[in-house]
Formats: C-alpha cells, sequence, structure tokens
C-alpha cells in the first residue's frame, strides 16, 4: 500500500499581505531583496532538479525562517514543503542575504567605539581540571 502525502502551500510572495506579517518588510522592500538575492545569483542556474516553490516564494521562506526563529519544520509546513526541501533553500540563499560592506573614510580625530557582549570562558583556576589534560 503507497500513502501519498501531499502538503497545500499555505504561505505564498503572491499575497502581499503576507509579507509584512513574517518578515516585516514594506511589500516594495521584499520585492528589492527578491531583485538583489537574484542579482547576486540566487536564482538557479544549470541543471539538477529544479525548486518546487517559485523564486519569491523561496525569498519569502529564507527571510520568514530568520525574521521570526520558527522551526524548519514550521515554515516547510507553511510552504507546503518537506523539511529538507526548506532546509535546501535556506542553506542555498542564506548567504546571499548578507550586506555588502560599506566603506567609510574617517578622520584621524574620529572616536569609534565598538560595543560587545562579554562571553563566559572557562577559568581553570575555578573549575576542576579536564581529565583528558590531567598530567600525572
Amino acid at each position: 500500500m503507497v500513502v501519498e502525502h501531499r502538503l497545500e502551500r499555505m504561505t505564498s510572495a503572491d499575497q502581499a499581505e503576507w509579507v509584512p506579517v513574517f518578515t516585516s518588510l514594506s511589500v516594495r522592500q521584499f520585492r528589492k531583496l527578491v531583485r538583489i538575492v537574484v542579482h547576486r545569483g540566487g536564482e538557479q542556474s544549470g541543471t539538477g532538479r529544479r525548486w518546487s516553490l517559485p523564486f519569491a516564494d523561496r525569498v519569502l521562506l529564507f527571510t520568514e525562517y530568520y525574521r521570526t526563529n520558527l522551526t524548519l519544520r514550521s515554515v516547510a509546513l507553511q510552504f507546503g514543503v518537506s523539511k529538507s526541501g526548506a532546509h535546501r533553500v535556506v542553506d542555498h540563499l542564506a548567504p546571499l542575504r548578507t550586506l555588502a560592506p560599506i566603506v567609510n573614510r574617517h578622520g584621524p580625530d574620529t572616536a569609534l567605539i565598538v560595543a560587545g557582549t562579554l562571553v563566559p570562558t572557562h577559568h581553570q583556576s575555578i573549575t576542576a581540571p579536564s581529565r583528558t589534560t590531567d598530567t600525572r
């Protein structure tokens, strides 16, 4: 007996009302993002299996994934694809979402402040020594 699972797509970039809800971008900003990702090589080229989602939907999927912090399983369900299919979309498009570096020249009298978060590290004088590095 063969059981066929068919997922129904509930979210699409064609439905403009979903774009601001899941991406916090206006429809105009989202369309610009789609053009940028296409320009950076996000559209499929060459041979191989074709994507089941249109390109704008793939951009919406990976944007929603990073914006909402939902699991891949949840995002995949909304778009009617498998979890592994959603992972392939995110894996393929994620490197293209980074912004190009902005080069600003600063004068010698300009003070730049870098803010950061301190990350706790292993302090050997407080905690027990590791068993793998114990030299007896």
